[in-house]
């Protein structure tokens, strides 16, 4: 065994496990308490092994995993952007690549490009397995925000023209998954969850 690989290794898991104390704006389905970046990133990656069949193309489902497994670790480094906050968007990208160096560098070369390049992949948002991931990165908040009553959207008075603005993309990688959000947005709306 390299030992030096090996501690690399240990020491890029043992960072990662902060992943559960970065915490989200969206409230698990029972309204109880907010997510957490670990919590989220599971879910989604169950939700590709379950909704890859409605991929607007052809996907590779182990790569979508990996890449919903690894596309919030930088949190660790850059903290979590809300994605209705406009001022912590504006700074997000700059603060995202500089914890992809920091985050992705402490692995083995080969390991750390694989994971860095998977990354890139998914915010590049250009192949089928990355316009399919965005999909459900912008998914399961939503399904999320349903399930307990419009809570977090309540909370930060979200417009509906927010939540369109930023899923404007989202059909492309699954229409039927658009179409199910759309009757989401909807319905909310008309609860008052969301603002018009």
């Amino acid at each position: 065994m390299d030992r030096n690989r090996f501690m690399q290794q240990m020491e890029f898991i043992r960072t990662i496990d902060k992943m559960k104390e970065i915490g989200r704006q969206t409230y698990l389905a029972d309204g109880s308490r907010k997510e957490n970046d670990a919590e989220h990133s599971w879910h989604m990656a169950v939700m590709a092994l379950l909704l890859s069949e409605y991929a607007t193309q052809k996907v590779d489902t182990g790569k979508v995993m990996k890449m919903l497994l690894v596309h919030d670790l930088v949190e660790i480094f850059a903290g979590d952007s809300y994605a209705y906050d406009p001022k912590a968007q504006a700074s997000a990208r700059a603060r995202e690549l500089e914890a992809a160096d920091k985050l992705y560098g402490m692995l083995p070369k080969e390991q750390g490009s694989e994971l860095r390049a998977l990354w890139d992949e998914f915010e590049a948002y250009e192949t089928p397995e990355a316009t399919f991931a965005h999909t459900l990165d912008n998914f399961q908040p939503m399904l999320l925000n349903d399930a307990s009553d419009g809570k977090s959207w309540r909370e930060h008075q979200v417009h509906q023209e927010s939540i369109l603005n930023r899923n404007k993309k989202t059909a492309e990688g699954s229409e039927e998954i658009w179409e199910y959000m759309q009757e989401l947005i909807l319905k909310n709306r008309k609860k008052g969850n969301i603002l018009d």
